[in-house]
């Protein structure tokens, strides 16, 4: 699945990232294919889990004002960043086997700050490799299909 995404975005040259755009604003490519994968753990019962212990701790905390319709967006705002954070987790072991497999190469772009973090302040970029470079197709990115709708649009930079 995470193959399929990442050719969903990728240019010809099969690589993705570091920005996908979604409607007018940018995200970077791990964060939308975080969001992409999420709604396929909507009903797990620990996700309904962490949807009532974060209302719980908002409620604890004070931070629920009483009105449904506004504090249901802010319980789902704070599950939506707990399930990235523990998502890019996920998604940076799953890009780890597939780079193991030869299916896919990454790299990192961005500004560089001396940081114990390797990330620090870069962004990945997926490129498929292998026989994943199937996915895309002989046609170039212009002449294909539009991704489906909430999944964005590439951001060449």
């Amino acid at each position: 699945m995470l193959l399929t995404l990442i050719a969903d975005v990728a240019r010809p040259d099969g690589s993705a990232g570091p920005w996908v755009r979604m409607g007018e604003g940018i995200v970077p490519l791990r964060d939308w294919l975080c969001d992409a994968l999420t709604p396929m753990g909507h009903r797990d019962p620990r996700r309904m889990a962490l949807v009532e212990r974060v209302r719980e701790e908002l409620r604890k905390t004070g931070r629920l004002s009483g009105n449904a319709s506004p504090d249901e967006e802010m319980v789902q705002d704070e599950v939506r960043t707990r399930v990235r954070a523990s998502g890019k987790t996920n998604l940076s072991r799953a890009a780890s086997e597939l780079v193991k497999a030869g299916l896919l190469t990454r790299h990192y772009q961005g500004y560089r700050v001396d940081h114990l973090n390797r990330g620090a302040q870069r962004q990945a970029v997926y490129i498929l490799a292998g026989r994943a470079r199937a996915l895309i197709g002989p046609q170039p990115a212009s002449q294909r299909p539009a991704a489906r709708a909430g999944q964005g649009d590439l951001f060449a930079t």
